[in-house]
């Protein structure tokens, strides 16, 4: 603890973001570049070193938070890239993409706004990379043994970089042309700019981890020879089945799911495309879902040039302090957040029938109606209570040419072959069934991430990874593993 008072002496001061008129017109990440690294120095100093961080608990990986905000505050930047790497193998993914449950358990955010812990986090990520203080850790020597990743994302790339360390010879199936799975295609280029993603996939191939694009295992190369051909399998291929709308005139032409729009407008910033078939360009747009996926539609619709952009959600707009009845410190409470996207679009005043920044909060659809071509012109929303039930009179029309469903996914997609071939049992949920050593029924077999775990976070979908990864090393070698298992299966984040 360099500075014992820091937390009483120094503010919470964030990374800035660039300003919206000109951040909208690009691409590139919305925070000031380079305005991180001068203030991240005092941020650090306001840790307390309490005796009992609920910091640690709140995050799956068991971040080292204390000890590396103690390092960066003494500006031993070395130390403090050992520290966060000993836990998280790509904490610039999660300093980005992470909501960061370790704020909400910050005993500071008792009373007073919480260290910025993802900022920190970041900060060290990338001076990590900037002084070459994260070089490719080849094992030193092979074990003979072969293990079959399935799924590039967050989990599967974890479970992969760790088993390769161990010494086993990985290969990673992606389904998709490159490799990242929602990393890639799925998160948009303003959140997280893919050059973070490339360096960390040329450090693994350098480690000895392959790749193996555009194969869709179930499909392109049979699930149980494949097994057959490998010492183990992991199976972390994420919750990929999207939940649906069923309202009348879902049918229209017009109407697609986020994952459907979101990784067009990516292939657009990869030069895979000049303009995204589903440009969301002088149309009017509604958003159908409020969560994060939802935010990653608007913020993309707003770059593509809309004429309009309204989000739904469905639950009444939280307040902007803790319940302390519901949500008690340390869990992690619903309030009201202003993410970049919404930023934008209340700045830019994108949603005329929204009250500040696009969305309409208590709000579900009740149908679709198109024109004579069959093409959607309108959304009908109305009101809802807290049981979701609709508030007579309230019922309203937003024109509509372009619907984006961002409703969340309800396990792993079934019609690929692969839960098939191998013969994996379910849960009731839909997700894959898995024992306490990640194993499924058949011998072999691991599961991991959104596929088993069902849709999280991305935090938990690398703790995953690094959990299965001792799971399969303790499997191959008939003995206790030397990789950390930061949590089993059955965890949960921290509820009331």
């Amino acid at each position: 603890m360099a500075d014992p008072k820091g937390f009483l002496t120094t503010p919470r001061q964030e990374w800035p973001r660039r300003p919206v008129s000109e951040r909208v017109r690009d691409w590139n990440e919305v925070y000031v570049p380079g305005a991180l690294l001068p203030v991240i120095g005092a941020q650090a100093n306001r840790c307390m070193d309490c005796g009992v961080p609920f910091c640690h608990d709140a995050c799956p990986l068991g971040n080292l938070i204390p000890e590396w905000n103690d390092l960066v505050s003494r500006e031993d930047w070395r130390a403090a890239a050992e520290r966060l790497h000993a836990t998280n193998n790509f904490p610039e993914f999660t300093g980005r993409l992470c909501p960061a449950p370790c704020e909400a358990g910050c005993v500071l955010a008792i009373n007073q706004p919480a260290v910025t812990i993802k900022n920190v986090e970041c900060a060290v990520a990338d001076r990590a990379w900037e002084e070459g203080f994260a070089p490719p850790a080849p094992p030193e020597r092979l074990s003979g043994r072969t293990v079959a990743v399935i799924g590039s994302g967050p989990t599967g790339l974890a479970a992969a970089q760790q088993l390769t360390r161990a010494g086993h010879t990985v290969a990673v199936y992606e389904r998709d042309d490159r490799v990242g799975g929602l990393l890639r295609y799925g998160i948009p280029e303003f959140k997280m700019e893919k050059r973070h993603l490339e360096r960390r996939l040329e450090q693994m191939r350098a480690e000895g981890t392959r790749f193996r694009t555009s194969t869709t295992v179930g499909r392109d190369v049979d699930a149980a020879g494949l097994r057959a051909r490998y010492d183990a399998v992991v199976i972390a291929t994420g919750a990929t089945a999207w939940r649906e709308l069923a309202v009348p005139g879902r049918e229209l032409a017009g109407v697609h799911q986020a994952m459907e729009y979101l990784p067009l407008a990516n292939r657009v910033c990869e030069g895979d495309l000049a303009v995204s078939p589903l440009s969301a360009a002088g149309r009017h747009v509604v958003i159908v879902g409020g969560g994060d996926t939802g935010a990653d539609c608007l913020g993309t619709a707003v770059r593509e040039g809309a004429a309009s952009v309204t989000q739904l959600d469905i639950y009444a707009r939280p307040g902007g302090e803790r319940d302390e009845d519901a949500e008690p410190w340390p869990t992690f409470p619903k309030l009201y957040r202003l993410s970049a996207a919404h930023e934008e679009a209340g700045e830019l005043r994108t949603a005329p029938a929204a009250d500040a920044d696009a969305r309409l909060f208590a709000a579900s659809t009740l149908r679709l109606t198109g024109d004579a071509d069959g093409h959607v012109r309108s959304l009908h929303v109305v009101e809802v209570d807290a049981g979701r039930r609709p508030v007579p009179g309230s019922e309203r029309t937003l024109p509509a040419d372009l619907v984006l469903l961002a409703l969340g996914f309800s396990g792993p997609e079934r019609g690929d072959g692969l839960i098939a071939q191998l013969g994996l049992e379910l849960d009731p949920r839909g997700t894959i069934a898995r024992d306490a050593d990640f194993a499924t029924n058949v011998p072999g077999v691991f599961a991991a991430g959104d596929a088993a775990r069902g849709q999280s976070l991305v935090v938990w979908a690398i703790a995953e990874g690094r959990a299965v990864a001792a799971a399969v090393d303790r499997h191959l070698t008939g003995g206790p593993s030397r990789l950390p298992s930061p949590i089993g299966p059955y965890d949960r984040p921290m509820t009331a």
